[in-house]
């Protein structure tokens, strides 16, 4: 390979290309599946790409690299989602509920592994209020 195959066409111009429609196939596809779906631009910084975070209705969410902000905007059109810039309006806050409650989640079942077993400590027809 090359050193300038990257910029001219070569293999791995090929496969970043291949790799963008996938993941920008992926993302219309999970948009399309899911109810309330907002997308939110995330701005290039030195670690990463520009990526798009979609966020669906109850706050689930995905994350991928669409190929630029040309690509998130294609997103935007092939599913037919608003596009949001998160620099300017943030994350919504139902993602953030989400996270806190996989968060609290993941807590309760570690400490029911670490004490030997589920519901160690509680009642059994006691609820998880987070579920």
């Amino acid at each position: 390979m090359g050193l300038l195959d990257g910029l001219f066409g070569g293999q791995a111009a090929k496969e970043k290309r291949a790799r963008t429609d996938t993941d920008r196939a992926y993302l219309v596809a999970w948009a399309t599946s899911h109810e309330g779906v907002e997308g939110f631009v995330e701005p290039e910084n030195s670690f990463n790409a520009v990526t798009i975070v979609l966020v669906d209705k109850d706050g689930s969410w995905t994350r991928r690299a669409p190929g630029g902000a040309r690509g998130a905007a294609r997103v935007g059109r092939e599913a037919a989602i608003p596009i949001y810039d998160v620099t300017k309006v943030g994350y919504p806050q139902r993602m953030r509920d989400h996270i806190e409650r996989a968060r609290i989640r993941r807590r309760r079942e570690l400490r029911a592994e670490l004490l030997g077993g589920p519901g160690s400590g509680r009642g059994s027809s006691e609820r998880d209020p987070v579920e």
